[in-house]
C-alpha cells in the first residue's frame, strides 16, 4: 500500500458524517476514549449503526478499541491523527514549477 493510498483510505473513513461525528467526539474526549454506549448516548445512533462506523474507522487505523472488562473503550490514534494532518499540510507553500510549454 503506497503512502497516498493509506491516507486516501483514512480520509474516506472520515468522508461519511456520522463516523466524522463519532471521531470528533472521541478527539473531544481525549486518551480516556469513550466505551460504545457512551458514543451512542452523545450522538443519538443506534448500537447497530454505531459498531458499523466504529468498525471502519478502526480499520482505517483512526481508531483503536481497548477491552475493559465487559466493555471496548474507543479511543483516537493521536499519533495517526497527527501524522495525517502531517501529510496533507508537509508541502504547504513550496510552490510549483511551471510546466515546460516549449517541450515537444
Amino acid at each position: 500500500m503506497t503512502e497516498n493510498s493509506k491516507y486516501a483510505a483514512m480520509l474516506a473513513a472520515l468522508g461519511h458524517e456520522a463516523r466524522l461525528e463519532i471521531y470528533r467526539l472521541l478527539v473531544r474526549v481525549g486518551e480516556e476514549g469513550l466505551n460504545i454506549g457512551d458514543i451512542g448516548s452523545h450522538l443519538g445512533l443506534p448500537a447497530s449503526t454505531l459498531s458499523h462506523h466504529l468498525s471502519c474507522l478502526v480499520d482505517a487505523g483512526l481508531v483503536k478499541q481497548d477491552r475493559q472488562g465487559r466493555q471496548v473503550f474507543n479511543r483516537v490514534d493521536f499519533e495517526v491523527m497527527n501524522q495525517t494532518v502531517a501529510f496533507l499540510t508537509d508541502e504547504c507553500c513550496k510552490g510549483l514549477a511551471a510546466p515546460d510549454r516549449n517541450a515537444a
